[in-house]
């Protein structure tokens, strides 16, 4: 892995969502160490309530074709041309990270292990984004799809809360306003 060359306040605040990859694979090896590296996530009891199931490089072809059969509508009837835009978004990402967490009966545990899997998403964006590595994360319907949650080998009692897009950008998304703190935080006994 490389140095870090952003402080944690210059990678948070400059990670932005990159929705436009350019198409150039993301190595195993470095996706591989984004997430040992943001598997140090805060997570209650230590219960490292993750996995994850990975395509880069060759898998994802294989990858590809999964993504055509349930992100594109009625694929089969499109014109090549028209099919090509619609996959665009699915083939241009180096990497994928589908994120699985255990959904426990217990709702206090449950939305525990929620939450740790979103800080170790949060840390894999950062730490990509210090390598120079655009991440997205999407929750499309299909990642419920009994059938998709199958050709991800997902089991029953588990769910797959995101799936993860990483790879190369040429243009540099713009920041989004967002609200100021004073909209958003009371102080205790203000309310």
């Amino acid at each position: 892995m490389n140095e870090q060359s952003l402080s944690v306040r210059e990678a948070i605040l400059q990670r932005r969502s990159v929705k436009v990859f350019n198409g150039q694979p993301v190595e195993r090896d470095t996706l591989m160490s984004i997430l040992d590296e943001a598997k140090w996530a805060p997570n209650h009891g230590v219960r490292e309530p993750w996995r994850m199931v990975v395509a880069c490089g060759e898998e994802l072809n294989e990858l590809h074709t999964v993504l055509r059969d349930f992100g594109v509508a009625k694929w089969n009837d499109l014109s090549e041309e028209d099919l090509a835009k619609q996959m665009k978004k699915f083939i241009t990402p180096g990497a994928y990270v589908f994120m699985i967490v255990p959904e426990d009966a217990r709702q206090k545990e449950r939305l525990e292990d929620y939450a740790a899997a979103s800080m170790f998403i949060q840390n894999a964006q950062l730490l990509a984004w210090d390598l120079g590595i655009g991440s997205c994360w999407k929750t499309p319907g299909f990642l419920d799809a009994p059938k998709f949650r199958e050709t991800l080998g997902v089991k029953q009692g588990e769910r797959i809360i995101s799936m993860l897009q990483f790879g190369y950008f040429d243009v540099m998304p713009k920041a989004k306003p967002r609200k100021a703190v004073e909209e958003f935080v009371t102080f205790f006994g203000k309310n």
